[in-house]
């Protein structure tokens, strides 16, 4: 749907460690309804930890490392204490990762959240968490699909005062349910925690970029230290302990210390470079480039701290392992009461990371092998980098919906959709079809006669969703990218992508968070006219030779990876429902209608770049009168994008999800005359079809053909939360729309 408007690289200096073995990501496909799993899915991956909700995760460590002896404390922590006597060595790694925890349910079933920790640990951690896809883990041990919801674009302009989209208060769950009731039928309650779903992205040849991917690969990376047996001429005690809490001020952490008095300890993960602390120095801190290697923080002063990090150096370059120093805060530990301090041999250890704590949190494999190999030679293991790897779990479903959603095709490069189209059309239609100079898939049925009585008519559903373009590839290796069509861009910036490449195959990208996001107070652009800005994606490369070497070139498109993902009952979520329900009813209308439509003149049109000003509509409408065959009236199919939504005005848009199919009677290219409007809800009534009309936001296919004398008649299904990975059905809406699609080609 055409929203109706104006159609970098950051890095923040903070490291995380990523082994080896890591290729895709440790994403688990959940959802609150049942789904056959496929034979040939990956291993499952390490839990997702929320702070304080670590028990699941806790006890896939317990069975990994059983053999050991591991021990629980009062906390969570899970360690294994290897050897005795001095000196006592801690490697410690954190288990959790930040996300929310599920704070209230409203009488209309929306799960309210507060932040784990309390704390944002970045300025755009809510920001960019708004209209994503999350996972709510409940008690019975489920995973239960839902959304944060999101603004629809659609219904923004004009409006006074709305929602900013940057902090809790404004932060809702969707999980498809209508009630309290329905919420705890699904497993679901207070307490539970919620996380983003995660989705590893492979970009270039030796980076991976993703949601905390850091703390899951630094967890496989100390678990692999238990493959191997020390040398038996270690000496001492090495305690590898994975800790609980933290992200909420060390609370695993201050109990570990209490509890072991390590005498020297290593920390993997982040390593924040010290800000200047006077004017003496203030010379800009440089952040580490990726591939650079491992990266040692100290807090430095105390003698005893120097030579560690000396005895480290030393032993890294023994290895060939590049390393680098850096004055650094240590993870913070904060109590009530004081009595916990780290050791004086004290040294935290990881690498470097562009946009750390994002959904585009990127990393090197390079510096990933670097590192296992560093903690390997610290522990006196044998320890090599040849792990499994364990690849995001994708779920195919089946029905043309979700066939339809889950094929690529941003406005101008439509021919997988079109082919997905003509796929799930029945042999006899598929043999019928055409594609017109503008890509257009076009279907006529019926044999009526130029004098015939019967109305001719056309259905238009376009096949493109929201995406970019490739502009140009600039020196530094970086895409830059002209939007098409027009969305929040928190809903894309910040997060993994896919280039389109021309030889068919996709490459990993990172769609580029905007100068000074990691910045204390920095606010994201609200303004819609910055939905059309160009934009770039980072694609692992730093030269114009390394990108064209990954086969990207200017042409390509780009856009944000998308699953179907049921929700309770008969919803759904995924990105580009807009307007792929659309395409999805009039090839169940087809399949209803059949091959005979006596006495009918009826044209299908899957129509192409309707995102970016109703183009291929134009085209097929221009065309349509040239040969004398301009329709009368013109069904547009497409999203009513509704206020069914915590974050809405309840002005206008006012249409539920799951009551039926919409009359789209007033958007901003189309106003339909009553009588037409009265004509299909009788018709619909009649056939016993659920049906809602009334007025919403954006522009319509139908609308260009006006101009050439047909009457547009724009339907469309409720829709929540429009342009963005979160959209969300009722399919039960989807059946109505294909339902009256066939009924008014059969009688209109």
């Amino acid at each position: 749907m055409n929203h109706g408007g104006n159609n970098v690289q950051k890095t923040i200096v903070r490291t995380r460690l990523l082994v080896i073995g890591m290729l895709l990501g440790f994403a688990q496909f959940a959802t609150s309804q049942t789904v056959k799993e496929p034979e040939d899915r990956a291993p499952a991956a390490l839990p997702i930890a929320v702070s304080g909700h670590e028990e699941r995760l806790a006890a896939t460590i317990r069975e990994r490392v059983k053999a050991w002896g591991p021990k629980t404390d009062n906390v969570g922590n899970v360690y294994v204490t290897i050897g005795s006597g001095a000196p006592h060595k801690l490697i410690a790694v954190a288990m959790d990762e930040p996300g929310y925890v599920v704070s209230g349910i409203t009488k209309d079933g929306y799960l309210r959240v507060q932040r784990l920790p309390q704390a944002a640990v970045t300025p755009v951690f809510d920001v960019l968490n708004f209209a994503q896809p999350v996972w709510i883990f409940t008690r019975a041990g489920t995973q239960v699909n839902g959304v944060f919801t999101g603004l629809s674009v659609h219904l923004q302009p004009g409006r006074v005062g709305g929602p900013k989209m940057n902090h809790p208060d404004e932060l809702y769950v969707d999980i498809g349910a209508k009630t309290v009731p329905e919420v705890r039928a699904a497993g679901v309650d207070v307490l539970d925690p919620v996380s983003t779903q995660r989705n590893l992205q492979t970009v270039g040849t030796e980076q991976v970029s993703g949601q905390s991917a850091g703390d899951r690969t630094a967890l496989l990376a100390a678990l692999a230290l238990f493959d191997k047996s020390r040398s038996q001429q270690t000496k001492g005690t090495l305690t590898i302990a994975f800790v609980a809490q933290h992200w909420t001020g060390g609370r695993g952490m201050i109990r570990l210390l209490t509890q072991l008095h390590p005498d020297e300890m290593i920390f993997v993960g982040h390593v924040v470079p010290r800000s200047p602390s006077n004017e003496n120095e203030n010379s800009p801190v440089t952040a580490p480039k990726l591939g650079s290697g491992i990266l040692i923080g100290t807090s430095a002063p105390p003698a005893e701290g120097r030579v560690f990090v000396d005895e480290l150096k030393a032993m890294a370059a023994t290895k060939k392992i590049p390393v680098t120093v850096i004055a650094a805060n240590l993870p913070r530990i904060v109590g009530y009461v004081s009595g916990a301090e780290y050791p004086k041999r004290t040294v935290e250890i990881g690498i470097p990371a562009l946009w750390a704590e994002t959904p585009a949190e990127t990393v090197s494999r390079q510096d990933a092998k670097q590192l296992l190999k560093l903690l390997a030679a610290y522990v006196d293991s044998d320890v090599t980098d040849d792990w499994k790897s364990e690849n995001t779990a994708r779920t195919n479903l089946p029905g043309d919906i979700e066939k339809l959603v889950t094929a690529y095709g941003a406005s101008g490069h439509e021919a997988a959709v079109r082919e997905k189209v003509k796929e799930l059309l029945p042999q006899w239609a598929r043999k019928q079809t055409q594609t017109d100079t503008a890509g257009n898939l076009i279907l006529h049925l019926g044999d009526a006669k130029p004098d015939a009585k019967a109305s001719r008519i056309a259905f238009v559903a376009h096949m493109d969703e929201l995406g970019y373009d490739v502009k140009k590839i600039e020196d530094d290796g970086r895409i830059a990218l002209e939007v098409l069509g027009g969305g929040y861009t928190q809903y894309f910036l910040g997060h993994t992508a896919l280039v389109h490449k021309a030889d068919g195959g996709t490459a990993g990208a990172v769609m580029e968070l905007p100068v000074g996001w990691d910045k204390p107070g920095f606010e994201w652009p609200q303004n819609l006219r910055t939905m059309d800005d160009p934009v770039r994606a980072y694609v692992g490369t730093s030269s114009r030779e390394e990108t064209e070497k990954l086969g990207i070139q200017p042409g390509d498109w780009v856009t944000i990876e998308k699953e179907y993902r049921p929700l309770i009952g008969t919803r759904a979520n995924a990105r580009s429902f807009d307007d792929r329900v659309g395409c999805a009813a009039l090839i169940a209308a087809v399949k209803a209608i059949g091959p005979h439509l006596p006495g009918r003149d009826v044209t299908f049109i899957w129509s192409t770049e309707e995102e970016v000003g109703l183009k291929g509509a134009a085209a097929a409408a221009a065309r349509m009168a040239a040969d004398g065959e301009t329709p009368e009236f013109v069904f547009a199919i497409d999203t009513f994008v509704s206020n069914d939504s915590p974050l809405e005005t309840g002005r206008f848009g006012n249409a539920e999800i799951g009551k039926g199919f919409v009359v789209r009677a007033v958007d901003n290219s189309n106003i339909v005359p009553l009588q037409y409007v009265d004509r299909v809800v009788k018709l619909a009534q009649a056939n016993k079809i659920p049906v809602q009309y009334g007025v919403t936001g954006g522009g319509n296919d139908g609308a260009v053909f006006t101009r050439f004398g047909s009457v547009d008649v724009a339907m469309g299904w409720p829709l929540r939360y429009s342009h963005s990975p979160a959209e969300v059905i009722d399919t039960r809406d989807l059946y109505a729309l294909g339902g009256v699609v066939a009924v008014i080609a059969k009688s209109w």
